[in-house]
């Protein structure tokens, strides 16, 4: 996958990184070992969740960046602990 190449080309030029992707692909993160990756349990092309659900999009997101701050090693995978949603009006 580009995206683990491409983060971990920005690592080497020292531009820290966190990927977010769904279950599906996480055998992809540990085999790229791409430096950190957040897991979510989400549908196929919605990795920070559902359209409009502006509240979980976030929460992704500061997990994710989180990373930054938590990942102590390189190819750290953490999973999120949120289901999937659909957003009440």
């Amino acid at each position: 996958m580009s995206v683990g190449h491409v983060a971990r080309a920005l690592e080497e030029a020292g531009i820290a990184t966190t990927t977010i992707m769904v279950e599906a692909f996480r055998h992809r993160a540990e085999e790229l070992m791409i430096p950190r990756t957040l897991i979510t349990r989400f549908p196929m092309g919605r990795p920070i969740g559902a359209p409009n659900d502006v509240e979980r999009h976030l929460d992704v997101i500061r997990w994710s960046l989180d990373l930054l701050d938590t990942a102590s090693e390189p190819g750290t995978i953490v999973a999120y602990p949120h289901p999937y949603r659909i957003p009440t009006s």
